[in-house]
Protein backbone atom coordinates (compact mmCIF):
# COMPACT_ATOMS: atom_id res chain seq x y z
CA UNK A 1 0.00 0.00 0.00
CA UNK A 2 1.41 3.23 -0.60
CA UNK A 3 1.81 6.12 2.57
CA UNK A 4 -1.35 7.74 2.21
CA UNK A 5 -3.36 4.36 3.57
CA UNK A 6 -2.27 2.03 5.80
CA UNK A 7 -2.82 -0.52 8.60
CA UNK A 8 -5.79 -2.50 7.08
CA UNK A 9 -6.69 -5.05 9.56
CA UNK A 10 -9.54 -7.30 10.55
CA UNK A 11 -10.91 -5.64 13.56
CA UNK A 12 -13.28 -8.77 14.11
CA UNK A 13 -16.20 -10.77 11.89
CA UNK A 14 -19.35 -9.05 12.01
CA UNK A 15 -22.13 -10.66 13.65
CA UNK A 16 -24.61 -13.18 11.73
CA UNK A 17 -27.51 -10.41 11.17
CA UNK A 18 -25.02 -8.53 8.97
CA UNK A 19 -23.51 -11.10 6.98
CA UNK A 20 -24.70 -8.86 4.12
CA UNK A 21 -23.84 -5.54 5.43
CA UNK A 22 -23.68 -2.84 2.83
CA UNK A 23 -23.62 0.35 4.05
CA UNK A 24 -22.04 1.95 7.07
CA UNK A 25 -21.53 5.33 9.48
CA UNK A 26 -20.66 5.87 12.65
CA UNK A 27 -22.93 8.30 14.91
CA UNK A 28 -22.64 8.56 18.89
CA UNK A 29 -19.81 6.40 18.72
CA UNK A 30 -21.80 2.82 17.45
CA UNK A 31 -21.25 1.63 13.57
CA UNK A 32 -24.98 1.79 12.12
CA UNK A 33 -25.26 -0.15 8.90
CA UNK A 34 -27.64 -2.50 7.22
CA UNK A 35 -27.82 -5.01 5.24
CA UNK A 36 -28.66 -5.27 1.03
CA UNK A 37 -31.33 -6.67 -1.01
CA UNK A 38 -33.96 -8.89 0.48
CA UNK A 39 -33.12 -7.82 4.40
CA UNK A 40 -35.56 -5.69 6.79
CA UNK A 41 -36.28 -2.10 6.73
CA UNK A 42 -33.40 -2.17 9.83
CA UNK A 43 -30.48 -0.49 10.57
CA UNK A 44 -28.56 -2.38 13.16
CA UNK A 45 -26.25 -0.23 15.88
CA UNK A 46 -22.57 -2.46 16.51
CA UNK A 47 -20.39 -1.86 19.26
CA UNK A 48 -17.17 -1.61 17.47
CA UNK A 49 -15.38 -3.21 20.91
CA UNK A 50 -17.39 -6.05 21.32
CA UNK A 51 -18.96 -6.59 17.96
CA UNK A 52 -22.22 -6.97 19.53
CA UNK A 53 -25.57 -5.61 17.64
CA UNK A 54 -26.83 -3.31 20.54
CA UNK A 55 -29.73 -2.02 18.92
CA UNK A 56 -32.03 -2.04 16.10
CA UNK A 57 -34.20 0.57 14.26
CA UNK A 58 -37.00 -0.32 11.87
CA UNK A 59 -37.93 2.18 9.34
CA UNK A 60 -41.73 1.34 9.11
CA UNK A 61 -42.66 3.35 5.89
CA UNK A 62 -40.06 2.14 3.84
CA UNK A 63 -39.35 -1.59 2.39
CA UNK A 64 -35.49 -2.83 1.06
CA UNK A 65 -35.30 -3.56 -2.39
CA UNK A 66 -31.84 -3.39 -2.34
CA UNK A 67 -29.98 -1.02 -0.01
CA UNK A 68 -26.86 -0.19 -0.95
CA UNK A 69 -25.34 2.62 0.98
CA UNK A 70 -26.26 5.32 3.36
CA UNK A 71 -24.41 8.45 4.61
CA UNK A 72 -25.35 11.27 7.63
CA UNK A 73 -24.97 15.15 8.16
CA UNK A 74 -25.66 16.79 11.13
CA UNK A 75 -29.52 16.51 11.31
CA UNK A 76 -29.99 13.03 9.14
CA UNK A 77 -29.66 10.22 8.10
CA UNK A 78 -29.87 8.83 4.36
CA UNK A 79 -30.07 5.27 2.90
CA UNK A 80 -29.79 4.71 -0.63
CA UNK A 81 -32.62 2.16 -1.94
CA UNK A 82 -30.90 2.07 -5.33
CA UNK A 83 -28.83 -1.09 -5.76
CA UNK A 84 -29.84 -1.96 -10.13
CA UNK A 85 -27.59 -4.88 -10.83
CA UNK A 86 -29.68 -5.76 -13.81
CA UNK A 87 -30.47 -2.15 -15.11
CA UNK A 88 -34.50 -2.27 -15.12
CA UNK A 89 -35.46 -0.90 -11.73
CA UNK A 90 -37.95 2.61 -11.90
CA UNK A 91 -37.96 2.77 -8.35
CA UNK A 92 -35.07 4.21 -7.31
CA UNK A 93 -35.06 6.28 -3.91
CA UNK A 94 -33.29 7.33 -1.25
CA UNK A 95 -34.69 7.26 2.20
CA UNK A 96 -34.30 10.87 4.46
CA UNK A 97 -34.60 9.93 8.18
CA UNK A 98 -34.00 12.42 11.06
CA UNK A 99 -31.31 11.81 13.91
CA UNK A 100 -33.68 13.00 16.37
CA UNK A 101 -35.95 10.14 15.42
CA UNK A 102 -33.48 7.64 15.04
CA UNK A 103 -32.18 8.45 18.80
CA UNK A 104 -35.80 8.54 20.50
CA UNK A 105 -37.23 5.63 19.18
CA UNK A 106 -36.99 2.04 17.84
CA UNK A 107 -39.21 2.58 14.72
CA UNK A 108 -39.02 5.56 12.41
CA UNK A 109 -40.48 7.10 9.50
CA UNK A 110 -38.32 8.18 6.53
CA UNK A 111 -38.69 11.21 3.92
CA UNK A 112 -38.53 10.20 0.28
CA UNK A 113 -36.09 11.78 -2.26
CA UNK A 114 -36.61 9.44 -5.67
CA UNK A 115 -34.32 9.77 -8.54
CA UNK A 116 -34.40 8.36 -12.59
CA UNK A 117 -31.07 8.61 -14.37
CA UNK A 118 -31.99 11.27 -17.26
CA UNK A 119 -29.12 9.38 -19.83
CA UNK A 120 -31.61 6.08 -19.18
CA UNK A 121 -33.99 4.79 -22.11
CA UNK A 122 -33.55 1.27 -22.04
CA UNK A 123 -34.92 -1.04 -18.96
CA UNK A 124 -34.37 -4.07 -20.60
CA UNK A 125 -32.89 -5.94 -17.66
CA UNK A 126 -29.17 -7.16 -18.29
CA UNK A 127 -28.23 -9.08 -14.95
CA UNK A 128 -24.40 -7.93 -13.55
CA UNK A 129 -24.06 -6.07 -17.33
CA UNK A 130 -25.38 -2.45 -16.70
CA UNK A 131 -24.28 0.80 -16.19
CA UNK A 132 -27.12 1.70 -14.25
CA UNK A 133 -26.13 0.33 -10.95
CA UNK A 134 -25.15 2.27 -7.83
CA UNK A 135 -23.79 1.11 -4.37
CA UNK A 136 -21.94 4.59 -3.47
CA UNK A 137 -23.63 7.82 -1.73
CA UNK A 138 -22.03 10.30 0.14
CA UNK A 139 -23.13 13.39 1.86
CA UNK A 140 -21.02 16.23 0.12
CA UNK A 141 -22.54 19.22 1.12
CA UNK A 142 -25.28 21.76 2.87
CA UNK A 143 -27.96 20.86 -0.14
CA UNK A 144 -26.25 18.35 -1.98
CA UNK A 145 -25.71 14.07 -1.75
CA UNK A 146 -23.63 12.37 -4.34
CA UNK A 147 -24.57 8.85 -6.08
CA UNK A 148 -21.53 6.99 -7.57
CA UNK A 149 -22.23 4.39 -10.19
CA UNK A 150 -21.18 0.70 -10.39
CA UNK A 151 -21.01 -0.30 -14.47
CA UNK A 152 -20.56 -3.61 -15.21
CA UNK A 153 -19.75 -2.72 -18.54
CA UNK A 154 -16.67 -1.01 -18.45
CA UNK A 155 -16.07 0.30 -14.77
CA UNK A 156 -16.10 3.79 -15.54
CA UNK A 157 -18.26 5.49 -12.83
CA UNK A 158 -20.06 8.53 -12.63
CA UNK A 159 -20.84 10.72 -10.36
CA UNK A 160 -24.49 12.25 -9.83
CA UNK A 161 -25.80 15.21 -7.77
CA UNK A 162 -28.94 14.62 -5.57
CA UNK A 163 -30.80 16.80 -3.89
CA UNK A 164 -31.05 16.76 0.27
CA UNK A 165 -34.76 17.79 -0.39
CA UNK A 166 -37.33 14.97 -0.47
CA UNK A 167 -39.17 14.77 -4.35
CA UNK A 168 -38.63 13.73 -7.66
CA UNK A 169 -35.59 14.19 -9.58
CA UNK A 170 -33.87 13.16 -13.15
CA UNK A 171 -29.96 12.66 -12.79
CA UNK A 172 -27.35 14.43 -15.18
CA UNK A 173 -23.49 12.80 -14.49
CA UNK A 174 -21.02 15.50 -14.03
CA UNK A 175 -18.39 16.18 -16.26
CA UNK A 176 -15.36 13.77 -15.53
CA UNK A 177 -15.69 10.41 -14.80
CA UNK A 178 -13.43 8.01 -12.91
CA UNK A 179 -12.03 4.41 -14.87
CA UNK A 180 -12.55 2.72 -11.73
CA UNK A 181 -10.68 -0.82 -12.68
CA UNK A 182 -13.52 -2.26 -11.18
CA UNK A 183 -16.81 -2.20 -9.24
CA UNK A 184 -17.73 0.13 -7.00
CA UNK A 185 -19.39 -0.35 -3.79
CA UNK A 186 -19.25 2.14 -0.82
CA UNK A 187 -18.49 6.24 -0.32
CA UNK A 188 -17.26 8.79 2.61
CA UNK A 189 -16.39 12.40 2.05
CA UNK A 190 -13.91 13.72 4.70
CA UNK A 191 -14.88 17.25 5.26
CA UNK A 192 -11.89 17.90 7.35
CA UNK A 193 -9.31 16.86 4.37
CA UNK A 194 -11.80 17.70 1.68
CA UNK A 195 -11.18 13.97 -0.33
CA UNK A 196 -13.65 11.79 -1.57
CA UNK A 197 -12.95 8.08 -0.50
CA UNK A 198 -14.68 5.11 -2.73
CA UNK A 199 -13.79 1.61 -1.86
CA UNK A 200 -14.81 -1.43 -4.37
CA UNK A 201 -13.44 -4.57 -6.08
CA UNK A 202 -11.82 -6.28 -9.01
CA UNK A 203 -13.61 -8.68 -10.78
CA UNK A 204 -11.39 -11.18 -8.93
CA UNK A 205 -12.78 -9.63 -5.65
CA UNK A 206 -9.10 -8.31 -4.97
CA UNK A 207 -10.45 -4.53 -2.49
CA UNK A 208 -8.89 -1.62 -2.97
CA UNK A 209 -9.86 2.30 -2.25
CA UNK A 210 -9.89 5.44 -4.42
CA UNK A 211 -8.90 8.40 -2.90
CA UNK A 212 -9.86 11.73 -5.33
CA UNK A 213 -8.99 15.05 -4.37
CA UNK A 214 -7.73 18.94 -5.07
CA UNK A 215 -10.63 18.93 -7.34
CA UNK A 216 -10.94 22.41 -8.95
CA UNK A 217 -14.83 22.81 -9.46
CA UNK A 218 -17.48 23.08 -6.49
CA UNK A 219 -18.53 19.39 -7.46
CA UNK A 220 -16.56 17.95 -10.24
CA UNK A 221 -14.76 15.18 -7.95
CA UNK A 222 -13.28 13.63 -10.31
CA UNK A 223 -11.64 16.60 -12.01
CA UNK A 224 -8.46 16.41 -10.26
CA UNK A 225 -6.40 13.93 -8.51
CA UNK A 226 -7.39 10.25 -8.25
CA UNK A 227 -5.33 8.06 -6.97
CA UNK A 228 -6.51 4.13 -6.22
CA UNK A 229 -4.77 2.05 -3.51
CA UNK A 230 -5.12 -2.08 -3.66
CA UNK A 231 -5.55 -3.36 -0.30
CA UNK A 232 -3.03 -6.04 -0.90
CA UNK A 233 -3.60 -7.60 3.33
CA UNK A 234 -6.57 -8.73 1.67
CA UNK A 235 -6.57 -10.80 -1.21
CA UNK A 236 -10.31 -11.74 -1.68
CA UNK A 237 -12.64 -9.65 -0.22
CA UNK A 238 -16.38 -8.54 -1.53
CA UNK A 239 -15.95 -4.95 0.23
CA UNK A 240 -19.10 -3.17 0.67
CA UNK A 241 -19.11 0.24 2.33
CA UNK A 242 -16.62 2.71 4.11
CA UNK A 243 -17.63 4.83 7.62
CA UNK A 244 -15.51 8.06 8.32
CA UNK A 245 -14.01 7.58 11.94
CA UNK A 246 -11.70 10.63 12.80
CA UNK A 247 -9.46 12.63 11.04
CA UNK A 248 -7.24 9.66 9.68
CA UNK A 249 -8.99 6.25 10.34
CA UNK A 250 -12.18 4.52 8.73
CA UNK A 251 -13.93 1.51 8.89
CA UNK A 252 -15.10 -0.80 5.95
CA UNK A 253 -17.26 -3.47 5.87
CA UNK A 254 -17.28 -6.26 3.63
CA UNK A 255 -20.48 -9.09 2.67
CA UNK A 256 -19.80 -12.64 3.53
CA UNK A 257 -19.84 -15.01 0.55
CA UNK A 258 -19.28 -18.61 -0.95
CA UNK A 259 -17.76 -19.69 -4.84
CA UNK A 260 -16.91 -23.03 -5.07
CA UNK A 261 -14.34 -23.74 -2.83
CA UNK A 262 -14.02 -20.46 -1.44
CA UNK A 263 -16.11 -18.76 1.86
CA UNK A 264 -15.08 -15.62 2.95
CA UNK A 265 -17.13 -14.63 6.28
CA UNK A 266 -18.62 -10.79 6.68
CA UNK A 267 -15.52 -8.79 8.18
CA UNK A 268 -15.18 -5.40 10.07
CA UNK A 269 -11.81 -4.02 8.48
CA UNK A 270 -10.27 -0.68 9.80
CA UNK A 271 -7.32 1.22 8.18
CA UNK A 272 -5.40 4.90 8.86
CA UNK A 273 -4.12 7.58 6.48
CA UNK A 274 -1.46 10.35 6.92
CA UNK A 275 -4.46 13.10 6.91
CA UNK A 276 -3.63 14.88 10.02
CA UNK A 277 -4.13 18.39 10.54
CA UNK A 278 -0.81 19.59 11.96
CA UNK A 279 -0.14 21.70 8.94
CA UNK A 280 -2.39 24.11 8.27
CA UNK A 281 -4.14 24.82 5.15
CA UNK A 282 -2.90 28.43 5.43
CA UNK A 283 0.22 28.75 7.29
CA UNK A 284 -0.06 32.50 7.61
CA UNK A 285 -3.53 32.14 9.89
CA UNK A 286 -1.62 29.45 11.93
CA UNK A 287 -2.91 31.39 15.12
CA UNK A 288 -6.41 32.38 14.23
CA UNK A 289 -7.86 30.81 16.21
CA UNK A 290 -7.49 31.57 20.73
CA UNK A 291 -7.00 30.88 23.20
CA UNK A 292 -6.47 26.86 22.67
CA UNK A 293 -6.81 25.44 25.04
CA UNK A 294 -10.03 26.78 25.55
CA UNK A 295 -12.91 27.48 28.36
CA UNK A 296 -15.31 29.75 27.50
CA UNK A 297 -15.43 31.73 24.32
CA UNK A 298 -13.40 30.73 20.76
CA UNK A 299 -12.60 33.52 19.19
CA UNK A 300 -11.37 33.69 15.36
CA UNK A 301 -8.94 36.16 14.05
CA UNK A 302 -9.13 37.49 10.53
CA UNK A 303 -10.61 40.34 8.58
CA UNK A 304 -11.30 38.28 5.53
CA UNK A 305 -13.78 35.62 6.72
CA UNK A 306 -16.46 33.89 4.69
CA UNK A 307 -17.72 31.03 7.01
CA UNK A 308 -16.91 29.83 10.14
CA UNK A 309 -17.24 25.90 11.31
CA UNK A 310 -16.77 23.75 14.21
CA UNK A 311 -16.52 19.75 13.96
CA UNK A 312 -16.12 17.17 16.80
CA UNK A 313 -13.90 14.45 15.69
CA UNK A 314 -16.56 12.77 14.31
CA UNK A 315 -17.57 15.00 11.25
CA UNK A 316 -20.48 16.40 13.34
CA UNK A 317 -20.68 19.83 12.96
CA UNK A 318 -21.80 21.95 16.07
CA UNK A 319 -21.39 25.60 14.80
CA UNK A 320 -21.62 27.14 11.57
CA UNK A 321 -21.57 31.22 10.99
CA UNK A 322 -19.63 34.07 10.58
CA UNK A 323 -19.40 35.49 14.09
CA UNK A 324 -16.25 35.44 15.18
CA UNK A 325 -16.46 34.23 18.90
CA UNK A 326 -17.79 30.47 19.27
CA UNK A 327 -19.91 29.74 22.80
CA UNK A 328 -17.60 26.83 23.73
CA UNK A 329 -18.84 26.40 27.35
CA UNK A 330 -21.69 23.80 26.90
CA UNK A 331 -19.45 21.48 24.89
CA UNK A 332 -17.70 18.52 26.85
CA UNK A 333 -13.86 19.00 27.14
CA UNK A 334 -12.10 17.42 24.46
CA UNK A 335 -10.71 18.18 20.61
CA UNK A 336 -12.59 19.69 18.20
CA UNK A 337 -11.56 21.18 14.74
CA UNK A 338 -12.79 25.08 13.76
CA UNK A 339 -12.49 25.57 10.09
CA UNK A 340 -12.39 28.69 8.86
CA UNK A 341 -13.18 29.76 5.36
CA UNK A 342 -12.12 33.07 4.22
CA UNK A 343 -13.52 35.45 1.26
CA UNK A 344 -11.26 34.45 -1.17
CA UNK A 345 -12.03 30.60 -1.22
CA UNK A 346 -8.80 29.68 0.85
CA UNK A 347 -9.20 27.30 4.24
CA UNK A 348 -7.39 26.99 7.69
CA UNK A 349 -8.19 24.49 10.38
CA UNK A 350 -6.77 23.50 13.14
CA UNK A 351 -7.59 21.33 16.19
CA UNK A 352 -8.87 23.28 19.82
CA UNK A 353 -8.92 21.77 22.88
CA UNK A 354 -11.90 22.18 25.32
CA UNK A 355 -10.69 21.63 29.05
Amino acid sequence: MNAQISSATEVFELPSPLTESSGAILFNTKLITHNDSGGEAKLYELDTISGLVTRTVTISNATNVDWEDMTQDASHIYIGDFGNNSGSRTDLKIYKIRKSDYTSSTTVTAETIAFSYSGQTDFTATPNASEWDAEALVSFDATNLMVFSKNWVDGVTKAYLVPKTAGTYSLSPLATTLNSGGLISGGTYNTFSHKLYLVGYSSTLQPFVWVSENFSGTTDVFDGTNTKTVVSSFAVEQIEAIAFVDVNRYFMTSESFSFGPISVNAKLISFSTSDTLSAERVPTEASFAYPNPVDSFLYLKSEVIALIELYDLNARQLYKGTTPRIDMRSFENGVYVVKMTLKNGRIAMKKVIKK
